[in-house]
């Protein structure tokens, strides 16, 4: 039984195949349109999987959407009659959309695909709900989904069982965490639905300063983790804006201008609206272990990508194991939807997982042989040298060694927002100057935002606070108080982005200024190459930590081809690039030459 599931409309549109309920493929479609959080109709991504998986578009039993057009419609119209007339100009603005394309998904699809069976929609929720528990390596388990906001739902908890999975209880629009964040992210000068990763690691060098604020004026928090938002200051529900006025007086000035120099007021406010959803997911956790009685927790939604609160979960929550689906967000309904019409419409039962989760290492996308690779670089006159597989990682290890920077193109791209090592750039840990240099001069993003190490699993406990795998980036944890280096009385003084440069640990390029840490563990079994690299690494240099994010430019998705690569290679001060057993040299490469029209040999594949 073949199944497509399908997201799209909103942000991050993206496909996935599940097969007899195994996970065949899984794509945004940003990858391959190169418009950062595409969401158009993911026709390139489907025609991936279906690559992927083997097959033509007749042969799909079922295609799936993620949520329910009409009732995320009911819930925008409800909403704008409720506010009548403040919410006019954003009313004429949503409509027409909905009107053109929304409303007609099913026969968008089937026009789209050329499909002639069933289109079966979901719940968004639902979705999120069976892409965390279904892919888990649990088969009971407790599940929380927490996100902006979906039809009407913006948080749901609940359990699974076998393919069962029971929605226990929501909090409704407009109250929302997610959307709570995202209106600090847009108060803060930042991107909504893109920026509030920069929130999160601005977070540390600010103060809880309006935390109380917070408490006593924008959200009433109950002790069960329940809340009721103050609709006053939020102007999201009928309005071109996330925030009110009224909130610009109650911190002290107008949302910072984006691209403008960030104050401490920024950081204060980043670091306030963090611990709040700390405090917030904290609470709502306890209640969900109270409630269902599990063990295990799962979590999704794009409130799940908060890593740093994930992190406390873990640590002080009551749950004994957390597992947090790699693509939490919109991207990964797509596959929610693809597993629930088969566990559940489909009636089909969940194998036996024995610790095991099914997300085959969140590498789902598409992968290039090196016949494509070397009939790029032919046809375009580039040099590089061809590794044999024993070299291939020693070398890699050795160019690290010596503070150079690596593009690192190998295998299936990865599914969810975090290069995990087959679209990465990697880097030395122990360099001091690292961070700077790869925010300033290969990323071009700005100079806070932290660095995420790879660790071998069996060397997670060597470096950080935490005993457990973190597969896909998403736990943060300190490191060890052995590998500290104590901040001296002159750089106690420091505030904000002073802090920056302190060198904090023998591990200085992903160690934050809290001294906290996005950790990825690497075991061989899930992607041997790149356990290799940091294995031997290890061994030339006597630490099992590397730097490693994702191989992509700000404002760009992460590379999907090796077009894409090898432009990123170019357009920045990388100084080797590994493309599958081929290793080009920046230093023997002819001068770059923009081209508009680099589709045209090589078009979306």
């Amino acid at each position: 039984m073949n199944i497509l599931g399908i997201s799209a409309y909103y942000h991050d549109s993206a496909a996935c195949l599940v097969r007899d309920g195994e996970i065949i493929a899984a794509a945004q479609e940003e990858r391959f349109t190169r418009k950062k959080h595409d969401s158009s109709f993911p026709i390139h991504a489907i025609r991936s999987c279906l690559k992927t998986a083997g097959i033509e578009i007749n042969q799909v039993d079922h295609v799936a959407f993620y949520d329910k057009p009409l009732v995320k419609f009911e819930r925008i119209l409800e909403t704008y009659l409720s506010t009548a007339p403040a919410g006019f100009r954003s009313f004429i603005m949503a409509i027409p959309l909905w009107i053109q394309e929304k409303l007609w998904l099913r026969n968008i699809i089937k026009e789209e695909l050329h499909y002639e069976g069933q289109v079966l929609f979901g719940e968004h929720h639902e979705s999120h709900a069976a892409s965390a528990f279904y892919p888990s390596p649990y088969n009971e388990a407790a599940f929380l989904t927490i996100d902006g906001v979906g039809e009407w739902s913006t948080t749901t908890y609940g359990y699974g069982k076998d393919q069962e999975i029971k929605i226990l209880g929501e909090t409704k629009f407009p109250h929302s965490i997610g959307l709570l964040y995202s209106a600090f992210t847009y108060y803060t000068g930042f991107k909504v639905n893109s920026g509030e990763y920069k929130v999160m690691g601005l977070a540390p060098y600010g103060e809880p300063k309006y935390v109380q604020t917070i408490l006593d004026e924008l959200i009433d928090l109950k002790e069960d983790g329940s809340f009721k938002m103050n609709m006053e200051y939020f102007n999201y529900v009928a309005g071109l804006t996330m925030t009110h006025e009224r909130i610009n007086r109650l911190f002290g000035g107008p949302p910072r201008k984006p691209e403008s120099l960030l104050t401490q007021r920024e950081m204060d406010l980043a670091r306030s609206v963090q611990e709040v959803t700390e405090e917030v997911m904290l609470r709502m956790a306890r209640h969900v272990h109270k409630t269902t009685g599990q063990k295990n927790l799962c979590l999704a939604g794009g409130v799940a990508l908060n890593c740093v609160a994930n992190g406390r979960i873990l640590r002080e929550g009551p749950f004994e194991s957390i597992w947090i689906q790699p693509a939490a967000g919109d991207a990964g309904g797509a596959l929610g939807v693809a597993l629930s019409v088969y566990h559940r419409y489909a009636n089909k039962p969940l194998p036996p997982k024995n610790g095991f989760d099914r997300m085959k290492a969140s590498l789902l996308g598409p992968e290039y042989s090196d016949e494509r690779i070397k009939e790029y670089l032919h046809k375009n006159n580039i040099p590089y040298d061809e590794l044999t597989e024993d070299k291939l990682a020693s070398k890699t290890a050795e160019l690290l060694a010596n503070e150079k920077v690596v593009g690192w193109f190998q295998g299936r791209m990865e599914f969810g927002p975090r290069a995990l090592g087959s679209r990465s750039i990697l880097g030395d840990a122990r360099s001091p100057s690292m961070q700077a240099k790869m925010n300033l001069k290969i990323k071009f993003r700005e100079s806070f935002r932290p660095f995420a190490p790879v660790v071998l699993r069996e060397k997670v406990s060597d470096y950080f606070e935490m005993e457990v795998d973190s597969p896909y980036m998403l736990l943060v944890a300190n490191v060890k108080k052995s590998r500290l280096i104590p901040m001296t009385d002159e750089q106690k003084k420091l505030f904000g982005i002073e802090k920056l440069n302190i060198p904090r640990s023998d591990i200085p390029a992903v160690t934050h200024i809290d001294y906290s840490a996005r950790v990825q563990t690497v075991k061989r079994e899930d992607n041997p190459r790149y356990y290799d690299v940091v294995k031997l690494f290890e061994e030339k240099t006597g630490c099992a930590v590397l730097v490693n994010t994702s191989f992509n430019v700000r404002g760009e998705p992460i590379v999907c081809t090796p077009e894409d690569a090898y432009r990123c290679f170019m357009r920045t001060d990388m100084d080797y690039l590994v493309l599958g057993s081929c290793l080009l040299d920046k230093t023997k490469q002819p001068e770059w030459q923009e081209d508009e029209d680099w589709r045209k040999e090589f078009p979306l594949d």
